[in-house]
């Protein structure tokens, strides 16, 4: 046996608003359709994606040739989507349908459906809601399930059914392509159910089990902007959760986006309000995040400071080390222990000792920096000349004036001061100070311009 996961992702949205495909509209930085890939692939097995409104922009951005794509022309409703998977599914396999546009089902959730089927069982995913409007219902005989009931085709007291069908299902192949031949579309809507199965299944005396999820959360689906949002709360509040109960604090938890991994590395880490976390960002004990922050790919070590308004990408920060506020440290950017980057400072490709500090107002990319270098404000490292990147190197205990210009390639040795507002295009010498000014000129009775 073997597991084929059938996702239908043909839908087109219209709710949404959109020109996007809907299954490609994001949660914490994901699309949907992402989210449900990872969660059918965690316990191995085939992926085959059902895919329409869009599908070339869907398939484009997914971009995993482990998938198996196929198109459905028409939508005809969820089991003509299935039917169109048919020849994917052998007898022997077991059929895992999922959703593009249900982002947060669990993988433990599935493996649990996906373990109670055989060729006498299938498992179907069901939810009790207070609400339950909108969703077919499950009808049980002596708590035994007999059918799935859509709301459009429901009785008043078929109505008052609370559990619900989630569509999420486990069954096996051969079982499941014969009942899909046997589909009928004679419903209010016109479409093939892949619900009327059930009945089928009952009629044939195969069991149906059920299974719940954790949270209702897990089997929402997403249709409009507003659910998409619903869902996006939900899942930020679940991080958040999990990063207090790892000893974090947060100034305020609903205000918080982690849209990649945010990996805790020790205690007493403060992360003020409105902080976005993206790709893989790292924080060991002691780090304090100011409020307003983007960190992605970020590696932060233990006390690091990170203050408000700053954005830092694929960095690494070291020990005892501060940003900001309003810095921007740029991919390629290390920052050793006990380094301070003021306000308005911007860092990209440039290793910096540790002790240094770059206070205001300066640019600094493509450069090699000693340690305990005071650079002052208004620094520019003059790396680019239209076409091609040069390196300067700022060697140990070096003081550089403010408002200067390294034009690079360009070295300043060891001890060396380089006067403010000089504009160095040789190496300056260990242990000098160098320098470079204009005359300064003052012109005697000289009249301001007036308006003609």
């Amino acid at each position: 046996m073997s597991l084929k996961t059938v996702i239908l992702a043909a839908g087109k949205g219209t709710r949404m608003n959109s020109n996007m495909p809907k299954v490609l509209h994001q949660i914490a930085g994901k699309s949907m359709l992402e989210r449900v890939i990872e969660a059918g692939s965690g316990f191995g097995g085939e992926i085959i994606v059902i895919y329409g409104h869009g599908g070339e922009e869907v398939k484009r951005q997914i971009n995993d040739s482990a998938i198996t794509w196929v198109e459905q022309v028409e939508q005809l409703g969820t089991g003509h989507a299935v039917q169109q998977a048919e020849s994917e599914i052998e007898d022997q396999d077991t059929a895992l349908i999922l959703y593009g546009d249900v982002p947060l089902t669990n993988t433990k959730t599935l493996e649990r459906l996906v373990d109670k089927v055989n060729d006498k069982v299938m498992a179907l995913l069901t939810v009790t809601l207070a609400n339950p409007t909108g969703y077919g219902r499950i009808i049980r005989e002596d708590n035994v399930v007999k059918c799935i009931v859509e709301q459009k085709d429901a009785n008043a007291s078929q109505l008052l059914v609370q559990e619900v069908n989630t569509g999420i299902l486990a069954v096996n192949g051969k079982q499941l392509k014969k009942w899909l031949s046997n589909l009928q579309s004679n419903n209010a809507q016109g479409e093939f159910y892949l619900t009327d199965i059930i009945e089928m299944a009952v009629s044939d005396n195969v069991v149906v089990e059920t299974v719940s999820p954790d949270s209702e959360y897990e089997v929402m689906g997403v249709n409009s902007k507003r659910e998409l949002n619903v869902i996006e709360r939900y899942y930020q509040r679940q991080q958040a959760n999990k990063l207090m109960d790892e000893g974090v604090t947060l100034a305020d938890a609903n205000r918080i986006d982690i849209r990649g991994e945010l990996e805790i590395q020790g205690q007493d880490i403060f992360i003020d309000v409105n902080c976005v976390f993206e790709g893989h960002v790292k924080l060991a004990a002691g780090v304090q995040i100011g409020a307003n922050c983007v960190l992605q790919d970020v590696s932060i070590e233990e006390n690091g400071v990170v203050k408000p308004n700053s954005v830092l990408e694929s960095c690494s920060i070291g020990k005892n080390s501060s940003v900001g506020p309003f810095a921007r440290i740029r991919p390629g950017a290390v920052l050793n222990n006990d380094v301070h980057i003021g306000n308005f400072v911007e860092v990209k490709k440039t290793t910096i000792g540790d002790g240094s500090k770059i206070s205001h107002l300066s640019y600094i990319g493509d450069a090699e920096i000693g340690e305990n270098v005071n650079i002052g404000a208004g620094t520019i490292t003059c790396n680019y000349d239209g076409v091609n990147k040069f390196k300067t190197v700022i060697e140990d205990d070096v003081f550089i004036g403010s408002d200067t210009q390294l034009v690079a390639p360009v070295v300043v040795r060891k001890g060396a001061t380089v006067g403010a507002g000089t504009t160095l295009t040789k190496e300056a010498p260990e242990g000098e100070l160098t320098l470079s000014r204009s005359k300064q000129m003052t012109l005697k009775g000289w009249k301001k311009p007036t308006k003609d």
